[in-house]
């Protein structure tokens, strides 16, 4: 089904497809846990943000930090994965999402999810905020 079953897929389309797929990376830090998002948070990265969250509240972190600030496109299943984070299942700590511009923002605005989510215009803000 992925990019690996195609026969004529070039090593350059290959690279090409890694880098626009994105990446979470758990990053923990004094008791914080940050998920940095890279690239475009559709349905298969929205599906890596979980899991990562879910090991993140496995942590037992004070607090949890959602970076946006590299994503190139959310979609609704990325949106979906927040508000998981922010009052799910596995939501044991406060969330704040670091979300700046049009790419992440706005359809932040648009769903109304700002008034729902503490939100920062960069990842020393929303860890220094009281």
């Amino acid at each position: 089904m992925g990019a690996m079953g195609e026969g004529n897929v070039t090593g350059d389309s290959l690279d090409d497809a890694a880098s626009s797929a994105g990446s979470v990376v758990l990053e923990a830090r004094d008791g914080v846990a940050v998920l940095r998002v890279d690239g475009a948070l559709d349905l298969a990265l929205a599906t890596k943000l979980r899991q990562l969250a879910e090991r993140a509240a496995r942590l037992r972190p004070s607090l949890l930090v959602i970076d946006l600030t590299d994503v190139t496109f959310l979609a609704s299943a990325g949106m979906a994965e927040l508000v998981r984070a922010h009052r799910g299942p596995t939501a044991s700590a406060p969330l704040r999402v670091v979300a700046t511009g049009r790419i992440t923002l706005r359809p932040l605005e648009l769903t109304r999810l700002v008034d729902k989510f503490a939100i920062y215009p960069s990842l020393s803000e929303a860890l220094a905020a009281e």
